[in-house]
């Protein structure tokens, strides 16, 4: 059967594809019992597991899920009526008609207005998330529900991050409605109602989007409170996240690999490796008051190194290119600019963040020893990885040895695609049919759309993208490679305008490009390690 070639039929079809998605993603929060029950064997959802164990507070109850429950259901029918225009589009059913039916706006359009309804909903995630994250440090019983949650194959994102969604699926649709527009011309029969409907999705989002950058901030304070041993009070009011990834720091044994972590008010840095539990330990942690960076390469003859002086101690550090020293050297020096306008506030915050967790003098020398305890959680932390908690950014920084800042997560929460996709490995002839799910730099690889959990995923931060080369021998339309050091996949698309958009959000959202100022050759990007 030949399918519909017009590029807005493909955009609708992107719609369908990423509405599956964020309604699976609703799932994970909003499935119950009876579902658990019926189709799920021994596999958990999370409302199913907290009152397994009683373990949330009515009241949170009640105001997590009155929320996202009338969401969930909206979306549900919402799905089923672009699942139905789709397949008339298709001319799967009633194909006398469906000259009619080539079109997505009108659907759009009465839908954008109905989630209007619910705005209150949405605008009331913020207290959501600020009641969870608090009742999951006052109650032992709810923190170990959701830490065992997160290790189901279901949790296949940090928890906190699927109440994100129902605001970021708003950017998504006032993208694609965008992107509509754009390829219609006015005189189009679908124009007018997509206008319309981006009008009043443009409309949701301008009220919206200041929550948005607070919660997404939170949403990140509370997933590193989860994951980093040694601090406490993360998500003080204030505090905003800037910047993770990996730096070498010189010690008396050489240069180590530590995790580094920038926030508004100081900078954290963690022992050796990761713990037995899947965490980071903080070894360190700077004032941004009163601190000074220096490029040092020619002082210490380590390429792509830097001097950090606080008042505490000096530390020297390197990074693995040119260009992520530029990147942390740039966000420092703004971070502590903005640090002197505000600095009785920070250090109220520093002082209830950090665990006092030892005695060291002030003018500690910046060449420390590791403990026998740093260097043996390191060692077995690989084995030890759980499946998908590995895909946390700050453990793919880790292994791929490079940084993340908070804008990189902004651009990449609108660059979000699901799909179906051949896969081919680099030695293998057969290409393999995949549903495929691209959020938060990695890619998440499903039998079909209706599967609970994804069988495998990819995290592409350090791969780049490109299409094959001529020696690759790929003899096929539509094809994209994923290349990190000696990893090769391609993956085949089913049309130019769907191969065209996995290239764009796959570049987009794992390029984390370099400022104009930090403009450099090619070649010298390429330097990382795993």
């Amino acid at each position: 059967m030949r399918y519909p070639t017009d590029k807005a039929y493909f955009i609708a079809k992107e719609i369908l594809a990423t509405e599956r998605t964020y309604l699976k993603d609703l799932e994970v929060i909003t499935v119950g019992k009876q579902r658990c029950n019926i189709s799920c064997g021994s596999r958990s959802w999370f409302r199913s597991a907290v009152i397994k164990e009683n373990a949330m507070p009515e009241g949170l109850m009640t105001l997590l899920f009155s929320n996202i429950d009338p969401i969930y259901e909206f979306h549900r029918g919402f799905l089923k009526e672009i699942e139905q225009r789709l397949a008339l589009w298709e001319g799967k059913t009633n194909a006398h008609v469906k000259g009619d039916y080539q079109r997505i706006g009108d659907v759009m359009l009465r839908n954008m207005r109905t989630l209007k309804e619910f705005t209150n909903y949405l605008q009331k995630h913020d207290e959501v998330l600020t009641e969870l994250e608090k009742a999951t440090k006052r109650l032992k019983k709810l923190e170990v529900v959701y830490k065992e949650f997160e290790l189901q194959k279901v949790c296949y994102l940090p928890l906190n991050t699927f109440l994100l969604k129902p605001i970021q699926r708003l950017m998504h649709y006032k993208l694609v409605l965008g992107r509509l527009c754009k390829h219609y011309t006015a005189e189009h029969r679908d124009f007018a109602d997509c206008r319309n409907a981006l009008r009043e999705v443009t409309e949701m989002t301008a009220q919206l989007q200041h929550s948005l950058i607070r919660l997404e901030n939170f949403q990140k304070l509370s997933e590193l409170q989860h994951d980093l041993i040694g601090i406490d009070n993360l998500t003080a009011p204030g505090r905003e996240f800037i910047r993770e990834g990996c730096l070498y720091k010189l010690t008396k044994k050489g240069l180590q690999q530590r995790m580094f972590f920038l926030f508004s008010d100081m900078l954290l840095y963690t022992s050796k490796g990761v713990t037995g539990t899947n965490q980071f330990k903080i070894h360190g942690h700077l004032p941004l008051h009163g601190m000074l960076v220096e490029e040092s390469e020619n002082e210490w003859a380590v390429p792509h190194c830097f001097t950090i002086y606080s008042a505490q101690k000096t530390i020297v550090v390197a990074a693995s290119t040119r260009l992520e020293m530029g990147k942390w050297m740039e966000d420092l020096n703004v971070a502590i600019e903005m640090a002197k306008k505000s600095t009785e506030k920070s250090d109220m915050l520093l002082e209830n963040s950090v665990c006092n967790r030892s005695n060291r003098s002030s003018d500690e020398v910046s060449l420390e020893q590791e403990s026998e305890d740093d260097i043996h959680s390191s060692r077995s932390s690989l084995d030890r990885q759980s499946h998908h908690r590995a895909n946390t950014t700050m453990h793919v920084c880790w292994y791929r040895n490079t940084s993340v800042s908070m804008t990189d997560h902004s651009v990449a929460v609108e660059n979000q695609l699901s799909g179906y996709l051949l896969r081919k490995f680099k030695n293998s002839n057969g290409w393999q049919k995949l549903w495929v799910v691209f959020t938060n730099f990695c890619l998440f690889f499903y039998k079909t759309h209706q599967d609970d959990f994804p069988l495998a995923s990819l995290p592409l931060l350090g791969y780049a993208v490109s299409s094959p080369a001529e020696a690759d021998g790929i003899q096929k339309d539509y094809v994209f490679k994923l290349q990190f050091k000696s990893h090769v996949y391609f993956f085949r698309a089913e049309s130019k305008y769907t191969f065209e958009r996995w290239m764009e959000v796959i570049k987009r959202a794992t390029s984390s490009p370099a400022r104009s100022s930090l403009q450099l050759p090619k070649d010298d990007k390429d330097s990382h390690s795993d």
